[in-house]
């Protein structure tokens, strides 16, 4: 038998009053960046915010989570539709790979078609980096539809 895979969720402080419906709908129904789940049994083994800009909990997070036998950190899709997206998501993702050893994953549930409109009209996603970091949870229209 597989051994069961523990993730943890770090939320946007902007949204720190989310109660986690959709991260937590995708994750059951295996979308956006958690389609790559398929197989085997997945735990979420931590659910925290980043504490604030720029990022206060991040490495009380990560350590705490890491303790807990997370493996994979999921950075929500809230760092990608906010408004601006988050800066920091690169200096997140190698703080806690190099720290704690543990993978970072840009994404949770597929990006809401509303968000994916209005970040095209203002051209968030244009500079450099950003194709590959909403990748993950840009999905279809009707599953972005459904996000909405």
């Amino acid at each position: 038998m597989a051994e069961k895979m523990r993730i943890g969720i770090i939320i946007c402080d902007r949204y720190r009053t989310c109660a986690g419906g959709k991260c937590f709908r995708a994750l059951r129904n295996r979308e956006g960046a958690f389609a790559n789940y398929k197989e085997g049994e997945v735990e979420l083994a931590g659910f925290t915010t980043c504490g604030g800009c720029p990022g206060g909990n991040i490495e009380y997070a990560g350590e705490e989570m890491v303790k807990n036998g997370v493996t994979l950190v999921h950075l929500a899709t809230g760092f990608l539709v906010g408004y601006p997206p988050c800066p920091n998501i690169d200096h997140f993702m190698a703080f806690m790979e190099e720290r704690y050893k543990v993978r970072v994953i840009v994404g949770t549930h597929p990006i809401p078609e509303k968000y994916r409109l209005i970040h095209e009209k203002l051209g968030s996603w244009k500079a450099p980096g950003w194709s590959a970091r909403i990748a993950a949870t840009i999905g279809d229209e009707e599953t972005r539809k459904a996000y909405d």
